[in-house]
């Protein structure tokens, strides 16, 4: 792409110019590798990308649906957050099962079924209605607000933090990880919960991806440091706007509340480079340094 389309994508999202750095290094050889595995296509091809809180993954995806679409390639991005149980549903697990899947995030607290459902249609080539979550309030949009996806889409994006991920194995799940799953699931409820969907509706839907891309941090303790900063800058607009500050965490709610993600993203970020198709490698300062392809043996050999 040629520099106005940079500078227009940087302006849009208010990145800073040395993202542009990112768009000629890492996203633009994404898309080629995506345009050559969907032009030969008769389904969509399902691009998963996987990246832990704070990563970029949702900045990354915007880039790569418009260097695709300006391929003529018709792109649907979904992101897993848009895929949560409703907050009744939530408040219903947590009541009948464990009180931490009254919190959305992990496995276990998305409507994996409405993904598979959205996909189906995707496949079969019709007009799908992507859902939207409302973070803010904690619960489904309103319907009238899903967008639609346009029919025959060639490339569909699907974004999170746990896209791909594969379940533990039974005894790594025995010791606590951190001082949430000692004091609030000192008996493994929560844990074995999420690891048993992960391990059976999650890997159905993440079965349906074609092509997996991993964002990979150097470690968690990195993430905890940029979710924090995201809750600053939201803080910063929230004043800015004279909107109430408290639709942001503080520092010590962000400690608090990511782990909740220790656990898995931990796993991931160990195990998932041995299996996905393309491994982005990050600095502690969010770089991303270009895509490290797996080299796949031929099925002949």
């Amino acid at each position: 792409m040629g520099p106005a389309w940079a500078r227009a994508f940087l302006a849009e999202h208010g990145l800073p110019p040395a993202y542009g750095r990112i768009l000629d290094e890492v996203a633009s050889p994404l898309a080629a590798r995506i345009t050559a595995k969907a032009t030969s296509r008769r389904t969509p091809l399902v691009v998963g990308l996987c990246g832990p809180q704070a990563s970029g993954k949702s900045t990354l995806a915007a880039a790569l649906a418009g260097l695709l679409q300006a391929q003529d390639l018709a792109v649907a991005v979904l992101s897993i957050d848009d895929l949560y149980l409703s907050h009744a549903a939530r408040q219903r697990l947590g009541a009948e099962v464990h009180p931490l899947l009254a919190t959305r995030g992990p496995p276990g607290t998305h409507d994996v079924a409405l993904g598979l459902r959205l996909l189906d249609e995707l496949a079969e080539g019709r007009p799908a209605t992507l859902p939207r979550f409302d973070k803010a309030r904690d619960d489904l949009a309103p319907t009238s607000a899903w967008p639609t996806a346009p029919a025959r889409v060639d490339v569909v994006l699907f974004e999170g933090w746990c896209v791909g991920a594969r379940p533990q194995a039974g005894p790594d799940l025995a010791a606590p990880v951190n001082d949430l799953e000692a004091r609030r699931d000192l008996a493994g409820l929560w844990r074995r919960y999420v690891n048993d969907s992960l391990a059976g509706p999650y890997q159905t839907l993440f079965g349906r991806i074609d092509l997996l891309i991993l964002l990979q941090a150097p470690g968690f303790e990195v993430v905890a440091a940029w979710r924090q900063e995201q809750e600053r800058k939201l803080r910063m607009r929230l004043a800015a706007q004279g909107a109430d500050p408290a639709r942001s965490m503080s520092d010590d709610q962000v400690l608090a509340f990511i782990q909740l993600y220790e656990r898995l993203t931990t796993h991931i970020l160990e195990t998932m480079p041995a299996y996905a198709d393309a491994v982005i490698p990050m600095t502690a300062e969010r770089t991303m340094t270009p895509p490290r392809w797996a080299v796949r043996p031929s099925p002949n050999t």
